[in-house]
Order: structure tokens, then C-alpha cells, then sequence
């Protein structure tokens, strides 16, 4: 409204007091300062903001996509009865949802590129940026929503088959829990260099004779002398090593239903 160089001139002495009463009544808040438009480096923080909000969609989604890997398979996105998943393959279930959010994410960030050159503009004012801004701010938002929903229904309706996460935590026989072992026997009065020999050794035996690494280590000599054999099981077990996961999880989504009181 502040004319085609933004100076106001049309409006005589009662240019700033028409935008302020203007702006007032639209409930807005004006810019210090425009030419004949907005500066579009805003705007572009608008579609900057929308592209990172789609990358993190896209995060969870594809790890969803691993997650239901065959040679994973913990967990699986929603599958109606009498849905197909492959036109020549019968046995496939695909995760087209999941899919179809990464694809999306990928247009959101391309507009990107858009929304920035759009900041360039001849002589502060053309309209190169106005043919383009009519597309990507309708696409973006569209889009965006479109995969925000895609998600909570995916995220709603998640199966897991606890019985192959069981399986998975397992599947290095003991390895993925050294670091716990270690610190262990660093308490128990051995070194951490021995220690962590210890352990390298044994989890390279582990891996090529397919023993449990607690089932190596209760038989050296200098852990033998430090525990017995059911605290190595003990140690061993992966749901006792969990940290502060539950406690951390919870916070956030504390954290969250405040800040937007779900």
C-alpha cells in the first residue's frame, strides 16, 4: 500500500497513520520498510520452513521403509485385507505411504531453489518472483499437508512383530552391548585397554563360530574371577540396558501436548 517505490508520496503527510490504521484493522503487523513490495527473503523462509518440516516427515518415513525391510521386518505400516502390494508379485507389501512422503519431500525442497531466486529482484521490483510464488505456496502447503496426514495415519496404525525385534537385539549375540560390558569390567578393577582386547577378541569369535559372547567370556580366565555366570547374562540382556529412553520420550511428549495443547 506504500505506493510503486514505497515512499507513500500519494498519500501526502498521512502515509505511516494510514498504514497504521490499515494494518490495525487487517489485525497485521507492516514492515519497517517496502518498495513496492514485501522484500521476498520472508517468503522464502516461509517455503524454507515448510521443506524442513517435509525432510523430517521424510526422516520417519524412511525409516519406517527400513524398518519393514525382510531382512529387518520389525515393524510394518498399515496393509488392508484385500490390499495388493505388487501387480506381479503377491507376496509384497509394499510401504507405498511411507513411499509416497519421500517423494513429496523432495518437491517442498525444490521450491526451495525457487523461493530464493525470487529474492533477486531487478531494480528491487520485476515479477519473475509472481508467476512462481502463485505455484510453490499452494503446492508447498497442499503438499505438506497432504503428508502430514499420510503420516498419522501410518503412525496410528503401525504393526510390530515384537517377536522379530526380540530377534534383532540379539543378532550379534551379545556384541552391541560392549560398551556395557566394558564399563563393567573397568568397576570390577580391570583395565580398559585389557577390557576392551577382552572384548574385541570375543566378539570377533562371537561372530565367526556363532557362540554368546557371555558364553566366550565366562570362560576367561580373568572375567571368570570377576562374575559369575548369571550376571553375565544378566549384562547381557538388552532390555536392561535402556537408559533413560522411556524417561526421555515421555518428557518430550510432555513437552509437546503444553507448547500445543493436544
Amino acid at each position: 500500500m506504500s505506493g510503486a517505490v514505497g515512499t507513500m508520496a500519494s498519500f501526502d503527510e498521512k502515509g505511516i497513520i494510514i498504514q497504521k490504521e490499515l494494518m490495525k484493522k487487517l489485525d497485521l503487523n507492516p514492515v519497517v520498510i517496502a518498495n513496492q513490495i514485501i522484500q521476498r527473503d520472508r517468503h522464502a523462509e516461509v517455503i524454507i520452513l515448510t521443506a524442513l518440516i517435509g525432510q523430517t516427515l521424510a526422516k520417519i518415513a524412511r525409516q519406517n521403509r527400513i524398518l519393514q525391510r525382510n531382512e529387518i521386518a520389525e515393524m510394518f505400516e498399515p496393509f488392508k485385507k484385500e490390499q495388493v502390494g505388487s501387480s506381479t508379485m503377491p507376496h509384497k507389501r509394499n510401504p507405498h505411504k511411507s513411499e509416497r512422503i519421500c517423494s513429496i519431500a523432495r518437491i517442498l525442497k525444490s521450491n526451495v531453489s525457487v523461493a530464493l531466486d525470487n529474492i533477486i529482484l531487478e531494480d528491487e521490483r520485476d515479477i519473475t518472483n509472481s508467476a512462481a510464488e502463485r505455484i510453490i505456496f499452494g503446492e508447498n502447503f497442499i503438499l505438506l499437508d497432504y503428508i502430514i496426514k499420510q503420516l498419522t495415519q501410518n503412525l496410528k496404525g503401525i504393526e510390530f512383530d515384537e517377536n522379530k525385534i526380540e530377534e534383532n537385539l540379539n543378532l550379534t549375540r551379545g556384541a552391541c552391548l560392549t560398551e556395557k560390558v566394558m564399563v563393567q569390567l573397568v568397576n570390577r578393577g580391570i583395565g580398559r585397554q585389557e577390557g576392551h582386547e577382552i572384548l574385541r577378541q570375543a566378539s570377533i569369535k562371537a561372530r565367526k563360530e556363532k557362540i554368546n559372547m557371555s558364553d566366550i567370556l565366562i570362560e576367561h580366565e580373568l572375567i571368570n574371577n570377576k562374575f559369575s555366570k548369571k550376571e553375565l547374562k544378566e549384562i547381557f540382556n538388552p532390555h536392561n540396558y535402556i537408559g533413560k529412553a522411556v524417561e526421555q520420550v515421555e518428557n518430550l511428549t510432555k513437552i509437546l501436548t503444553n507448547k500445543y495443547n493436544f
